[in-house]
Order: C-alpha cells, then structure tokens, then sequence
C-alpha cells in the first residue's frame, strides 16, 4: 500500500452563484470568517499527512497562488510594527518551497477532467481529492477520517455523510455493503439520482482518496450528466477492478459554494471561536427572534 503524499484540489470554477461578487474575485477566495475557502481545504490536507499539493485553476485565478506566496513587503511591514499574531497568521498558511504546484484546466469540461489535468503532476501514486467548496466542520477533519480508513483497507475512499432521503438527486449517492473497519464498503456509484432509484441516502461529500488508474479512465470518459467528464462516472468505471470503501464522517461539511451554505458555515465557524462567540452570538439570537417575531405578525394579519 502506498503512501498518500499529494492532494488536487480543483479551483478553476467560475462561480457563478455568486456573481456579482465572484466577477473578478476567485469564488475560493471569498471568506469564512477570516478564512478564503480554500484555506480551509489545504488545511485540512495538511492536517491529514499531505506533503505536495496540487491546484487545478483557471483564468483569472493568480490571486489564489499570490495568496499562498511570500509577500516580502506584508512581512516587513507586519514585522516593523510589531504585528506579531498577524505575522504568525501569515507565516501559518505559507507552503513549503517545491510542496505546491499549479496547473491549468484550459477549458470547463467537468470535475472529472479537472482530476485529469492534474495526472503528470500526480504521477503513478495514490492521492487525495478535495473540493474546496465543500468546508469542513468538525474536532477531526474529514480528509483525515477518510485516511485512515485507507490505512485499514487501502483500496479508493470516498467520504460520506446522510442526507435526507428525498433530496438524492442532489449528490452523487453510494450504495451500502458490508463493514470495512469504521466504514463499508461501496456496492454502486449513482450521480444525482430520483429518490425512488437511489441505492441509499449517503451522499459524496467532497473528499476522495483514489488510485492513479482513475486517469486513464478519465481519459476515456463519456460525458455524462450536464454534458461534462463526470468523476463520479470513472470512479463506477474503477470499482469493477478495484475496492471502494465508504468513510462516514461524523462532522459536518458545509457547501459554501451555495449561499445558504456558505453563511451557515460562516455562523458555525464563528461561534466555534473563542474570541468571536459571545461577540456574535448576541446578535444572531436577537436577528433570528426579530425575524419570528415579524413571521408572527404576518401569519396572524393573513
């Protein structure tokens, strides 16, 4: 079994639920908290063992390399006045030298040839696959649940997590085999289906640990749903020959790529930080009983 050393994680999406605010801004880069997104799964990379990791962009992405750069001038800045907590969050985030790469998906062609973009960067090893829209929220990170079951049962992993039954045709669905250490093992792989078709409720949360194979399936992939190379697809390609186990994660992850998601995750991370909770839970309580307090008043005028 093999070492996971690296991770790609696919930024060259143009975000547009979120225009206007993502028309010159990177969607990765927008905040949690204090936090780009994208932050929060290199983070998580690192936390789980990853040495080497690989970004997928596209145009308009260079602020996503600026971000994870020196900056020469900020650090002396920072450093002149004194700024020590401010010049420690900077230094936190700095990749090691030759532990980064970038690559370029030239043309929108789905998640799944994002992944195969990255393949001469990969090489003939197993990694990690992050989704950097998917944020998460836990004591333990998901990457770092998933690793270890692959360190029991090696094989591909794929993060799960339950979702409402009738709300499958939102995620790509697993179907539910026998134990595999703390996981299971996967019988099926469905993208997005009708509640009445799917094989069980555990949705892909974003995470994946895959076997190189996977890109000379990537190559060869049909479009699938949406007219894009769906990851999804090659990963049911994959499981004919090889195992796939599922990793439930007993956090949550947050899909800041939807706005709804997104200001959930904002409201979680900082209640979850001891210099922000009582500063922001104040508020949001007051916000939440103001806005029933007016649903009241309209349910009983109607």
């Amino acid at each position: 079994m093999k070492k996971v050393r690296k991770a790609v994680i696919p930024v060259a999406g143009l975000g547009t639920r979120f225009l206007p605010a993502t028309k010159a801004m990177p969607k990765e880069m927008l905040t949690v908290v204090d936090r780009p997104v994208v932050q929060y799964a290199v983070d998580e990379a690192r936390e789980a063992g990853i040495e080497h990791i690989v970004f997928v962009t596209g145009r308009n992405k260079h602020v996503i390399e600026d971000h994870f750069d020196i900056q020469p001038e900020l650090i002396d800045t920072l450093t002149r006045a004194g700024k020590t907590s401010a010049l420690a969050a900077i230094e936190e985030l700095q990749l090691d030298a030759g532990r980064v790469s970038f690559t370029r998906q030239q043309s929108p062609h789905g998640l799944g040839h994002a992944v195969w973009c990255a393949r001469d960067l990969i090489g003939d090893e197993p990694f990690a696959l992050l989704l950097p829209d998917m944020v998460s929220f836990g004591v333990r990170g998901c990457l770092a649940t998933a690793m270890q079951l692959y360190r029991e049962a090696g094989g591909n992993v794929v993060s799960v997590e339950q979702c409402n039954p009738l709300e499958t045709d939102k995620y790509g669905i697993v179907g539910k085999g026998g134990p595999v250490a703390d996981g299971f093992a996967i019988t099926e792989m469905v993208e997005k289906p009708e509640p009445s078709q799917a094989p069980s409720n555990y949705y892909i949360n974003g995470r994946y640990i895959l076997q190189p194979e996977i890109f000379g399936l990537l190559e060869t992939q049909e479009r699938g749903a949406g007219g894009e190379i769906q990851l999804t697809d090659a990963m049911a390609r994959l499981a004919r020959v090889q195992p796939f186990h599922a990793a439930p994660f007993t956090g949550r992850m947050f899909d800041t790529g939807s706005k709804a998601g997104f200001i959930e995750a904002n409201v979680a991370m900082a209640l979850a930080r001891e210099d922000l909770r009582d500063l922001v839970l104040g508020p949001i309580a007051e916000l939440v009983a103001a806005h029933a307090g007016a649903a009241a008043r309209i349910n009983r005028s109607a």
